[in-house]
This record gives structure tokens, C-alpha cells and sequence, in this order.
């Protein structure tokens, strides 16, 4: 992998994948909401009672070649799995707890399965884990319905007993890792989050570490989930999205977002200088949805022809005006405009702002020249640019307009002059 794997790669797969699966997010006949992978906690289950499930855990369709190619073929370019969820199951080989998947039915390592394909189809394998909450552990974060309360935990001992063995484990057992993606750090102390950074830079110093760690001490910056800036953010950062409405499998959850809601929402990441980490959630016998398969099928043929547009592209410089029709990506040298919305007659696509002269404009999917046209109107000092599209549109998702510029992009900032003086309110007596 290069040095800038994560700047280039711009789409990844998120993967939640444990003992709540079999639940498909139903406790004793009710569907409990918030996040099926949070099920455990949601429902109150006893920890005696939800241990039981590892009698009955043997995804036996589980196929991590196929995974991983489902990855790929997506356009995908990195895979982060969960090796430990809030609810403290391993889903590898650890000898730490035995807690694991060795001691289910199932019996095998998924975390290995899943480093070794990546390996042979090229996906940057990265890993999730849990560093605060565990449900399983009277010292872990969270559960209180066993346990003690949070504050009079030893979690300290945690710590040092659990998280630094298990992230160890991790770090040493398979291979090149491209991301420890932490998650929910919470309260825990500023001392511990840097002591958890040392120790990864320690056996893996080019591992990248997800804002999630906590207090700034990550390598990129994390977004909230299913969350997008409203502007350009200047530095490298992720946001994490679903394809439905949670993250672990709901049988009662078929709200998958179209093609068209996902595309878009790379592009707006794209153009914003960030990463799409789309999320994936097999059922208990480790079958990924085929609603969600189909989704990700139709927005990897789109990439397969315009990828051009996403991997390796800047962030966007922030522009006057929104683009009502569309998304803006850049590369170097190139401004990409992607058509979400085609127009009707005289099917014209119009950007406000753009200051740099353009060479010439074709379609990305098949290198048709298009006519455009540029001007500046000094009475509004106003830069427009006008794209004229073919009368039928392609049946791709988007249609992607490459323009080739004769400098560095630039967009004009809206004039802060104006005559009108506006007094400030008074607060009312």
C-alpha cells in the first residue's frame, strides 16, 4: 500500500458482524430499536443469557473470498471488520478471553479469513475494535445491569489486561494493518488514549488511527455517523454511513438507500477532500443482504467506468453558489462535474463562480466532446460556465463531465461590499 492508500482510496467497506447478527435485532418477539449491534445493551439482555449465543454461532454461509470481492467489485479499496464490538466477543483467535469465536460451533478465525483475501485481491484490510465499552467484562465500560456502576470500575485493569493484549494480538497476528478503527471513547481518560496510540505505533507504526481514539489523537478526523460536513474540510477524514437504518443485520430493517442517495453521497464526500466508509451487515448465518449487494453492484459499475472522478481527487475549493443539478470533484488539472439531475431542454448545466479558463469539456464514460462556454460579467463581477449535454442522457446513475483547465482550480468568494449600512439591534429596556 502507498503512503497516501487512504487520500486515494476515498470508498470503503465497514463490516459489523458478531453474536448480535443471530438476533437480527429481535429480543423475545419485539424488534428493539437503535442499532441492532447495540441489542445486548438496548434490551437489558443478561450476559448469562447472551453468552448462550456463541451455542448456536456457525455462519456456515460465510465466504470471505466472496466478501472481499464484493468489496472489490464495488470499488471498494479498504475493508474495516470488527474484531471486538461493544458487546466484548472476539471474532478471532485471541488468547485472552475465551470469549471467541474458536469456542463457537463455527469455530473458525473470520479476522484471518478476511486479512489473507484482502491480501491476495488487494483491499487494504483494516480492523474495528471496542476500546471502551465491553459488555462481557466487570470492568469495561457500559454495562451496569450486571455489574458495577461505570465509576466504580476498575478500568484501569480493563485496560491493561484486556484492550493493550487484544489490540497486541491484533497488530502482531495479521499482518499489515491499514486502520485500527477505535469507537464510543467516552470518558475515558486523555493519559489512556495516548498510552493506546503509543501502543499501536509501537507495533505498527504506519498504522492509521481513526479520530475515534479520542482528543484530537487520531491520524484523520472522523465524522458522526451518516454525517457529511457542509464544507470543504481541509485535512484527511471519514465519515461512516449505513445502507439501512443500523449497522448490525435487523430483519426488520429493509430501508436500503438507493444507488443514486450512495453515489451521491461519495461524490459529496469526494469533493469534500473525505472517505465513504459504507457499511455491510451479514445476517447470523453471514449472508450479506441481497438488497444491500444489489446497491453496491450498481454504484461499482458506475465507478468502474468513471473512477477517474473519486479515487485520488482534492478536496474541492468551497463554492459561491450550490450546485443545484449535481456534485463537484476535482483532480488535477481537471474539474469534474457530475450531472444528478439532467436537465431538460436545452439540456444546460450551469456552474457560477469558476474563474479558471477551461481547455476543453467531454464525457467522462466515453471522452464525447461537448461545447461550453465561458464569461465574466464585470456589472456583477459573475464567472459562469455552461455545459451543453447530449439530448439523451446515458442509463448510468450519473452522468460525469470532465473539464480540463488551464490552471490551478479557483472559484471567487462572494463581494463582502455593499452600501447598505445596517445598524446593530438594540436590546429592548
Amino acid at each position: 500500500m502507498s503512503d497516501n492508500w487512504f487520500l486515494e482510496a476515498k470508498y470503503g467497506m465497514f463490516i459489523h458482524f458478531g453474536l448480535y447478527s443471530l438476533m437480527g435485532g429481535v429480543y423475545k418477539g419485539e424488534a428493539i430499536p437503535y442499532g441492532a449491534e447495540w441489542i445486548m445493551k438496548n434490551a437489558q439482555i443478561p450476559l448469562d443469557e447472551y453468552r448462550q449465543l456463541m451455542e448456536r454461532f456457525d455462519p456456515g454461509e460465510f465466504n470471505a473470498a466472496d466478501t472481499v470481492a464484493l468489496a472489490r467489485k464495488s470499488g471498494m479499496k479498504y475493508l474495516v471488520f470488527t474484531a471486538k464490538h461493544h458487546d466484548g466477543f472476539s471474532m478471532y483467535d485471541t488468547r485472552v478471553s475465551d470469549y471467541n469465536i474458536m469456542n463457537t460451533p463455527f469455530g473458525r478465525d473470520i479476522v484471518k479469513e478476511l486479512m489473507e483475501e484482502c491480501e491476495r485481491q488487494g483491499i487494504v484490510f483494516c480492523l474495528y475494535y471496542s476500546q471502551m465499552q465491553d459488555w462481557e467484562d466487570e470492568n469495561g465500560w457500559g454495562n451496569e445491569w450486571d455489574f458495577r456502576k461505570n465509576e466504580e470500575k476498575d478500568f484501569r485493569k480493563y485496560f491493561n489486561e484486556k484492550v493493550k493484549p487484544q489490540v497486541r494480538e491484533l497488530l502482531t497476528n495479521y499482518g499489515k494493518i491499514g486502520i485500527i478503527w477505535f469507537d464510543t471513547p467516552y470518558v475515558m481518560p486523555i493519559e489512556l488514549c495516548r498510552e493506546l496510540r503509543d501502543w499501536v505505533k509501537k507495533w505498527q507504526p504506519e498504522c492509521l488511527i481513526n479520530g475515534r481514539i479520542g482528543y484530537g489523537l487520531g491520524d484523520y478526523r472522523q465524522m458522526s455517523d451518516n454525517q457529511m460536513p457542509v464544507l470543504t474540510y481541509h485535512g484527511p477524514w471519514e465519515t461512516p454511513v449505513t445502507l439501512n437504518d443500523t449497522w448490525g443485520y435487523s430483519s426488520e430493517d429493509e430501508d436500503w438507500k438507493s444507488p443514486e442517495e450512495v453515489l451521491e453521497r461519495l461524490l459529496d464526500a469526494a469533493g469534500k477532500g473525505g472517505n465513504l466508509l459504507l457499511n455491510v451487515g451479514p445476517d447470523g448465518e453471514g449472508r450479506i443482504p441481497p438488497g444491500s449487494c444489489e446497491v453496491l453492484r450498481r454504484v461499482g459499475e458506475w465507478l468502474e467506468k468513471n473512477g477517474e472522478s473519486i479515487y485520488g481527487t482534492l478536496p474541492m475549493p468551497d463554492t459561491t453558489y450550490q450546485i443545484r443539478w449535481g456534485k463537484l470533484t476535482a483532480g488535477p488539472g481537471r474539474l469534474y462535474l457530475h450531472v444528478l439531475e439532467y436537465p431538460r431542454f436545452p439540456y444546460e448545466i450551469l456552474t457560477v463562480g469558476l474563474e479558471t479558463a477551461v481547455k476543453r469539456v467531454f464525457l467522462l464514460e466515453n471522452g464525447r466532446e461537448l461545447t461550453f462556454y465561458q464569461s465574466y460579467e464585470p456589472a456583477r463581477d459573475e464567472y459562469r460556465f455552461r455545459v451543453l449535454l447530449p439530448e439523451e442522457r446515458s442509463e448510468d446513475l450519473a452522468v460525469t463531465v470532465c473539464a480540463e483547465l488551464e490552471g490551478e482550480l479557483k472559484f471567487q468568494k462572494l463581494c463582502q461590499k455593499c452600501n447598505l449600512k445596517i445598524e446593530p439591534v438594540k436590546p429592548a429596556e
